[in-house]
Parts: C-alpha cells; sequence; structure tokens
C-alpha cells in the first residue's frame, strides 16, 4: 500500500498526469473533483455545505481505502500552502497511511500560468469536471485563486523524505508520470 500525492496549482495537469501515473502503476486515482461534483451540482452557492461533506467523504474513502490490501491510491489536491488548515489536512490524510505502514509520496506540480489557462479547456478536464464546464466563472475562479494564495511551495518548504517538485510545463502527461515513477520506484 502507497499513497502518492499529486498537488499544485488550478489547472496544472493533477487529474490528467495522476490519470497517466494510473495506467503506469496500477495504482488507483482519486481525485479532487471525484467527491466535489455532485455537491457543486446539488448546493451551487454553499461552500459552507460542500467542502465538509466533501472532506467527510474524502476521509471516509482514505480510511476504508487504507485498510484494504490494494497496491496503492493517487490524490490530487490543490493545496494553499499559505493556509495552515491545508497543510494539517495534508498531515492529517499522510499520517492516517503512515500510521498504516504506507509510505506517502508527494508530487508538487508546477508549470507556467500560460500553459495552465490553456489546460483549464481542455477535453479531458471538461469531461471529468463539469463546474469547469463555464469556462468564464472557471478562468474567473482561476484568476480569483492565484491571487488569493500560494498554489506552490517554496524552496525547503517540504522536508518530506519522499517529495519531488516537478515542472511539468512542457511535459506530456505521460512523461511527467515516467518521471514520478522513476523518482519514487514504482
Amino acid at each position: 500500500m502507497k499513497l502518492v500525492i499529486l498537488t499544485g496549482p488550478h489547472a496544472v495537469g493533477k487529474m490528467t498526469v495522476g490519470q497517466a501515473l494510473e495506467r503506469r502503476t496500477g495504482l488507483r486515482l482519486f481525485h479532487n473533483h471525484e467527491s466535489l461534483e455532485p455537491l457543486l451540482h446539488i448546493f451551487p452557492d454553499r461552500p459552507d455545505i460542500w467542502g465538509p461533506l466533501s472532506d467527510q467523504f474524502r476521509w471516509r474513502v482514505f480510511d476504508a481505502f487504507s485498510q484494504t490490501d490494494a497496491a496503492g491510491l493517487i490524490f490530487t489536491y490543490m493545496w494553499a500552502f499559505d493556509a495552515p488548515e491545508d497543510r494539517a489536512y495534508i498531515e492529517r490524510v499522510r499520517a492516517l497511511f503512515e500510521g498504516r505502514g504506507a509510505p506517502v509520496y508527494l508530487v508538487e506540480l508546477a508549470a507556467d500560468r500560460a500553459v495552465r489557462l490553456v489546460r483549464n479547456r481542455s477535453e479531458n478536464r471538461l469531461l471529468h469536471k463539469p463546474s469547469k464546464r463555464d469556462l468564464r466563472q472557471s478562468e474567473a475562479l482561476f484568476c480569483q485563486l492565484e491571487g488569493a494564495h500560494r498554489l506552490n511551495s517554496l524552496p525547503g518548504e517540504i522536508d518530506w523524505p519522499h517529495y519531488l517538485r516537478l515542472d511539468n510545463t512542457a511535459l506530456s502527461p505521460e512523461e511527467a508520470a515516467d518521471r514520478i515513477c522513476g523518482a519514487f520506484a514504482l
């Protein structure tokens, strides 16, 4: 059992790289929007409701999955590095898996803003994330989050034993997955 966390800013390619990593390793992908999309549909203007419900659902998935004999899980998460509650959340997930003997690998993706704006409109993204299909609203959220939070770490901020920062601006999802697998012998 192992956990791979893919983090990075809006439209950096977390889900798409996760899909390539899933194909390559057989680890199961649980991308962040799988817990969000049904709730966003039901409670579109109520983050006070969908946020906690999504967190509860994710935690139940992590708890149940970490007790199986599966090879591992890939989880995508947009971590606001300036928000202590995001660090606490990730550390809690990490502690759960490590407490059950599973190594946890953190991959931080980074890409140029212009590339991410193009990726924000990609067919794969829009297929798997219905809430992103309103491109005007999605790009407004992209800009809002960019202005409100620091979505990539500072040098030396992450001190995990299994950590990789990967600039995937010019990499295909398969190339990024290859580099992740090489870095961690997955």
